[in-house]
């Protein structure tokens, strides 16, 4: 269990939180808000008491502050083990071939970290540093990964703009920024890259008729499509439709242990068996080889195999804390579709962002995902994750709606 917020642990957090509730002013909610009624109940000291004291935080920030369960930590005590660089641990080689398996792919490849796993799956695509790929501007290879792609694989990056309602990159501006190399001047395409959910553009799910479509693209102009499925099995989910299938067009898929899956590292990657090969090689240049890494590997096949099935309960909160958060006049730029939500502060709120952050964290142990801005707005991450439970998505709704409104 996660040790308590220190405000949990004597009468300051109480004191403070009071103090936050006699200045909640609940006449500036929306009136049709479910939370005007749930707000009201608690304006005495008892009833505080009773029902906001919390004793545990509450880390949206991510699905990767998961910890690993005792019976995912149990696996790594019967984990049989070997040289995985030399590609000796049974373990691993289990992992891969079960990921495979499960994607409908030749082969996969156990790395430590999806940063590294998209790295490695665009170094075996792209041939030589006159290499080009297509990529989204809001995609998490693009923003969040040190720019490895030029930096390290030497690799430039052709940004397209996501719609901001479907994270889609249009099939008429790949068909535009798709290079040969017939001109000097150019780099050649090599793979046009895809996230799935999308993290930036709200969770989004890519549904698998588009998949099809950049699939059957890629095909046409004699290129390769490569997914980020960090949190492709929360798209998946939210589909309703088997991984393999959903990924069906695809040359390669990142899958991330690591995030929704509760694993404490690992991301595998899986491909046509040449494509696997190339990316072991690029692995070890970039010192990814790791040797008995079945104690890792086990407790990813346990995420795999017992987890996947906890996601649709972390979505189904996510869809509760959305709508709470609709209906008190909170601004959301997506529909929720998986585990991610983006909002902003209502119009009429007089906290400022830093205000707001500083004082969940402080007064009520909620940690919120903050510094994101699409369109020109600022807005939260909230990440529903394995570690949640519905009292916890309950007592945050209440907190974060006082605040807004302190």
């Amino acid at each position: 269990m996660k040790a308590a917020h220190p405000f949990f642990n004597n009468m300051t957090f109480l004191v403070r939180s009071q103090a936050v509730l006699g200045r909640v002013c609940l006449k500036s909610l929306p009136t049709s808000s479910k939370l005007v009624g749930a707000l009201s109940s608690f304006s005495s000291s008892s009833s505080l008491l009773r029902d906001d004291r919390h004793n545990k935080i509450v880390d949206f920030r991510s699905d990767t502050v998961t910890s690993p369960s005792r019976p995912m930590l149990e696996t790594v005590l019967s984990a049989r083990t070997g040289d995985d660089v030399m590609g000796e641990d049974p373990t691993v080689l289990e992992l891969e071939a079960y990921m495979a398996d499960l994607f409908s792919k030749e082969k996969g490849l156990f790395v430590p970290t999806g940063t590294m796993s998209n790295l490695v799956a665009i170094m075996a695509h792209c041939h030589g540093r006159a290499s080009e790929i297509i990529i989204g501007s809001n995609s998490h290879i693009c923003l969040w990964e040190g720019g490895n792609a030029a930096t390290v694989a030497g690799v430039h990056t052709k940004q397209l703009p996501e719609d901001s309602q479907t994270a889609e990159l249009s099939e008429q501006d790949i068909r535009d920024a798709f290079r040969l190399d017939v001109d000097d001047h150019w780099p050649k395409t090599e793979a046009i890259c895809l996230e799935n959910s999308h993290n930036m553009m709200g969770g989004i799910a890519l549904p698998v008729e588009y998949m099809d479509r950049i699939g059957k693209l890629a095909h046409e102009l004699g290129t390769k499509v490569h997914v980020d499925g960090a949190r492709i099995f929360n798209a998946a989910t939210a589909l309703n439709i088997p991984v393999g299938r959903l990924c069906a067009s695809a040359d390669s898929v990142s899958v991330c242990l690591s995030k929704g899956l509760g694993a404490p590292a690992g991301s595998v990657l899986v491909g046509e068996a040449e494509m696997i090969r190339l990316a072991k090689r690029a692995r070890k240049r970039c010192g990814g080889g790791m040797r008995q890494a079945g104690v890792l590997a086990a407790m990813g096949y346990y995420a795999v195999q017992n987890n996947v099935q906890l996601l649709a309960a972390d979505q189904g909160r996510a869809r509760h804390l959305a709508n709470v958060l609709a209906e008190s006049g909170f601004v959301l730029p997506n529909a929720v579709q998986t585990n991610i939500i983006y909002f902003g502060l209502p119009t009429n709120s007089t906290v400022t962002q830093a205000e707001f952050v500083d004082k969940l964290d402080k007064e009520w142990g909620i940690k919120l995902g903050s510094g994101y801005t699409r369109a020109g707005a600022d807005l939260f991450r909230v990440v529903l994750h394995l570690d949640l439970t519905d009292e916890d998505v309950e007592h945050a709704a209440k907190a974060i709606v006082r605040v807004a409104y302190s």
